[in-house]
Formats: structure tokens, sequence, C-alpha cells
């Protein structure tokens, strides 16, 4: 029996029609997909009916799929002569272990494509009309996650953070008094306004902006949530938060803030 492939899939950041012709030609193709719990309802819909579905979801502080086990399970499909698909949300290679995946899967001698997806700040920050770049305020990106598997790489931020970057922090966590201080002590001002968003481009989405100063009092949105600092997000466009969104999200985008943008 000849051995399989494997697909290392980005979903996007959750909704469907950010999905690439690419990953929704993988998807009907496929024999098995393996997906994380971050990738929707409407996306699977898309998989045909007659495709094994198999939940691999991992999520703090609820029982999830041991990444050693993931590697074993794509190994062994891969194997047994099936085409699979590794869903995950955003992209596979920005936070999402595509990384140990490829490396197991190679050390197995399976073939393996990534496709590429929409990563989870892009679609966020598009979403609320925020660009992450601009000539004039920001010409330094940074993406960051509050969650890791060895402890120094969250602390060991630089000790100041460039005054035209825009930082993008994923899976913050509940603790944002924390990563305040840190913001703080890489000297970033508590005036640099930065926007909290949960569900990124799905019908769930929420968004809160605020300051760095104002952090510790921000609101505990869902997750999956993100955060991004800098300048630049006094570009969100407060009428589209405010037909989007009810009256329970906070929107804090004062006339005066966006004028001193444009």
């Amino acid at each position: 029996m000849p051995t399989g492939k494997v697909f290392l899939v980005g979903a996007g950041p959750g909704d469907p029609e950010l999905l690439t012709l690419k990953a929704a030609k993988a998807l009907r193709s496929a024999d098995v997909v393996l997906h994380d719990d971050l990738v929707s309802a409407e996306i699977l819909r898309l998989i045909p009916a007659t495709t094994e579905l198999v939940s691999v979801g991992k999520r703090a502080g609820q029982k999830s799929t041991p990444q050693t086990e993931i590697n074993q399970l794509l190994v062994q499909y891969a194997i047994n002569g099936r085409q699979v698909v590794r869903l995950k949300g955003g992209d596979p290679f920005i936070f999402g272990r595509g990384g140990e995946e490829l490396e197991a899967l190679r050390h197995a001698g399976i073939e393996v494509e990534v496709v590429p997806g929409i990563t989870a700040a892009l679609g966020a920050a598009a979403g609320i009309q925020v660009p992450l770049t601009h000539r004039e305020m920001s010409s330094t990106l940074i993406f960051v996650t509050g969650n890791s598997q060895r402890s120094e790489h969250i602390a060991n931020w630089p000790d100041r953070l460039p005054s035209n970057a825009t930082v993008v922090i994923y899976m913050p966590g509940s603790d944002l008094g924390s990563v305040q201080q840190r913001l703080l002590a890489s000297k970033v001002s508590a005036e640099t306004p930065c926007a909290i968003i949960s569900g990124a481009t799905t019908e769930a989405e929420q968004v809160h902006i605020t300051s760095v100063g104002a952090l510790v009092s921000a609101p505990h949105l869902v997750a999956p949530r993100l955060l991004v600092i800098g300048e630049v997000v006094r570009f969100a466009d407060a009428a589209t938060l405010k037909n989007q969104f009810t009256n329970e999200y906070a929107v804090e985008v004062s006339p005066s803030t966006r004028e001193s943008a444009e």
C-alpha cells in the first residue's frame, strides 16, 4: 500500500469566506481531517460527508489531545495510505504547532505540504480596519504569544519596545495586569491605544478598545482573544464597531483620537 500525504492547512481566523481556494481544494480531496476546536462549524460543513473527521482540539483548562498523540495519528493515517488534512485555525506556522507536526512527519518519512492561512492577527485587525503597519506610525510588527512551553520565552521581552512598533499578543491570558506591567516596563506609553479582540471575524466577535494604562480594568472577553497594541489602533472604525456590536460590548474611541490618526 502506498504511503499517503499530509497537508498542514490553515483555516483562517474563523470566517469561512476567508478560507483560501487551495485549502478548500485540500479539504474536498481528503480521506481524513484532523481539526482543532477553533475551526468554525461553517468550515467543517464544507468537508464532504464521506470524509472522516477527527477532533484533536487543544483548549486551555479543558480536556485536550496531547501534541504527541496528534503527531502519532498523522503518521499512522498516512502510513495506512490515507490523504490527510491537519486543519488548524489561522495559519499552521503562526503559533499553531505546525512546526512540531512537520518535524514528526519528516522524521517518519511522510510527504507533507503546507497550505498557509490568514493568521488571526491579520483577520482581527482587518475586521476593525486597523492597519498593522503604517508608514508614518508603525514600521515594526511584533507577534508574541502569551502561552509558551518554556516560561522564559514569555518573560524575556526586550527592555525597550520601539515606539513605532505594533505588538500583537496571541492568547494574552486573563491577567491583563501582568501584560500591562510588561508593556510599561518595556517603555510603552500608558497612553498607547490597544484593542482586545475575541472571536475575530466570527458572528461572536467582541471588541474592546482601550489604552495600555487602562488594560487592568478591561472586561474579560471570552477566548480565543488577541491583544493589539500600537498607535495604529487609533484607526479602528468606531462607526463599524458601534453598528456591529450591541451595548454589552465596550467601545472607547473618542472623536479627537480618530482625528489625530487621520
